[in-house]
């Protein structure tokens, strides 16, 4: 099952959704992250705290979705309001599309401490989402039945 992650600026939440979801121990889920509006670069404490969690980050980095014309998810998922109220791409029109709304750690304000939790209660939610795709997709579901199944597990 191919997904593409998608936020805005694809520097923090779709990115911490690729690195998850490619860790996951299901290796039927293939995911990569773009945003409409892309800064070019991964915020620097996506990379921290993945890490920390464990995580691969070698290969992240900032895209726009245009360069996922031949990519061809089943799945994309915006991971953030303002993407999700944008209209995707033509050649997404076979995708299922669904919303994840998460709050962005990387904009709070506060002490390294409030950060972290901040990161790592984001990359919880992740981590639990990501486990029910992986149980979904090991099912070999129809798409409907993909997004009935997301739909049960609180995707939007």
């Amino acid at each position: 099952m191919k997904i593409l992650y998608i936020c805005t600026h694809n520097r923090c939440r779709s990115i911490l959704c690729e690195a998850i979801t490619n860790a996951s121990s299901n290796s039927s889920l293939e995911a990569r992250s773009a945003g409409s509006q892309p800064v070019g670069e991964v915020h620097p404490l996506s990379v921290k705290y993945l890490a920390e969690r464990g995580y691969n980050t070698d290969g992240l980095k900032s895209q726009s979705w245009d360069d996922f014309e031949d990519y061809q998810p089943d799945i994309v998922i915006t991971v953030c309001d303002s993407a999700a109220g944008e209209a995707c791409p033509v050649y997404f029109g076979n995708s299922l599309k669904l919303h994840w709304g998460l709050e962005d750690p990387s904009k709070l304000e506060g002490s390294e401490e409030d950060k972290a939790q901040a990161f790592f209660n984001t990359i919880d939610i992740i981590e639990s989402r990501v486990a029910v795709l992986s149980d979904i997709a090991s099912r070999n579901l129809a798409i409907e039945d993909v997004k009935k199944a997301l739909q049960e597990k609180g995707a939007q």
